[in-house]
C-alpha cells in the first residue's frame, strides 16, 4: 500500500453504530459509514438491531475481536 496507511492489525478500536447480522457474522454498520465484521460472544447477538459502542481489537482487514458492548 504504497502513499497510504494502513490500520496495522492488534489496533484497538472504540466505534459506534446499529449492530446486525450479516449471514454468521455479526456486522457493525458505522455511524459514519463503513462496516466491520465482529467476532463477539454469544451473548452479542442479543443486541442485533441496536445501537451500540464496542471496544475492539483489529484482528484483519475488515474484522474486529469485540471484548466489550455497550447498548446505546
Amino acid at each position: 500500500m504504497r502513499g497510504r496507511l494502513a490500520m496495522p492489525r492488534g489496533s484497538r478500536h472504540i466505534k459506534t453504530g446499529l449492530l446486525a447480522r450479516e449471514g454468521r457474522w455479526l456486522v457493525l454498520q458505522r455511524d459514519g459509514g463503513g462496516r466491520w465484521r465482529l467476532d463477539a460472544g454469544w451473548k452479542a447477538w442479543r443486541l442485533v438491531g441496536q445501537r451500540v459502542r464496542i471496544e475492539a481489537t483489529r484482528a484483519d482487514f475488515d474484522l474486529l475481536d469485540v471484548w466489550k458492548f455497550e447498548r446505546l
